[in-house]
């Protein structure tokens, strides 16, 4: 979904651009204070810049970071693309999460530097294009489903406290066909367990129970996604969708959700009417997309590294929860 900041001429070319979400192990991402003599000089923003004429966007993108911070980058990861329309500019961001980068990052253009938390951001202000990338970065990697209907409710509570335990933060109530007053005593149970551990939990379909019993937000079915024109009311927290094609990922953007799910990746038992998409494929379906989008189908949490390379935000399981 492109933001608009203020209105422009619609002959006003769209500028490649690469940013780089510079990742430390334990969570902190790097942000770049604009020096002075530049557009919106002291605003906060994610290192990178223009593209030049016949250059890639990962060629850019080391470039960039050479010039301003004097770092070879090792392992990037594709991520998110968004447009953005500045009072001077129409600007296409190619974002790309840098893991692994040789040298001690300097401000080699006398910019400023601060590494920052995901959940506290305290620098300000942050170029209005970055907004929806700080709340993406919030998003775990991993995204459970819970299947109390195939194993018991008893043991997929227990199952779902070891999770947390072990470091689930994302959980998605999904129990198609659990009576009423089960599911919701069972969601109930699921919201307390994952309190402590400040864990997000999501309603797979039901608005009003994710209402009633104060979830963290709701999760669309694909069936849902194609019938609505705006997205559910915000007092729902998160709002994220399951996609299986290409129309599907253009409804979840345009109803600015703030995630999807796409699968299945692999043949998977919850969907065996689904062909599965495959790597190749999934990878296509998200280039230059602009929501965080997890991979599901089939998959454990030895898959998120590949995930992550095809450009997936993380990956979303069912039978993987442990």
């Amino acid at each position: 979904m492109s933001d608009v900041a203020a209105p422009s001429a619609a002959s006003i070319p769209i500028v490649e651009v690469v940013a780089a979400v510079i990742l430390r192990p334990d969570g902190q991402f790097l942000l770049t204070q604009r020096p002075s003599g530049k557009v919106y000089a002291g605003y906060w923003e994610f290192p990178g810049g223009k593209v030049e004429p016949d250059e890639s966007l990962l060629r850019a993108l080391e470039r960039e970071l050479w010039e301003e911070l004097g770092i070879h980058v090792v392992h990037v990861q594709p991520w998110i693309t968004r447009i953005f329309t500045y009072t001077h500019a129409t600007v296409r961001l190619h974002f790309f999460r840098v893991v692994e980068w040789e040298g001690e990052v300097l401000p080699r253009e006398e910019q400023g530097l601060s590494w920052q938390w995901p959940h506290q951001v305290a620098v300000a202000p942050v170029l209005p294009a970055n907004g929806p990338i700080l709340q993406s970065l919030l998003l775990p990697p991993v995204y459970a489903i819970t299947h109390a209907a195939e194993i018991g409710v008893e043991a997929a509570l227990q199952q779902i406290e070891r999770a947390l335990r072990s470091g689930l933060r994302l959980l998605q109530i999904r129990e198609k066909h659990m009576p009423p007053d089960v599911l919701h005593n069972f969601a109930e149970k699921i919201l307390e367990l994952a309190r402590p551990y400040q864990a997000k939990v999501l309603i797979n379909g039901d608005l009003e129970l994710a209402r009633k019993i104060g979830a963290d937000g709701v999760h669309l079915t694909s069936a849902q996604l194609m019938t609505l024109s705006s997205r559910p009311d915000p007092g729902h927290g998160l709002c994220g969708a399951s996609c299986h094609n290409a129309e599907e990922l253009f409804a979840a953007e345009q109803l600015g959700l703030d995630f999807a799910v796409l699968g299945p990746v692999q043949p998977t038992l919850s969907h065996p009417d689904l062909s599965p998409l495959g790597w190749r494929r999934f990878a296509a379906l998200i280039r230059d997309y602009p929501l965080p989008v997890y991979a599901l189908g089939g998959l454990h949490r030895e898959d998120l590294p590949i995930a992550q390379e095809m450009g997936a935000h993380g990956i979303a399981m069912i039978r993987g929860i442990e």
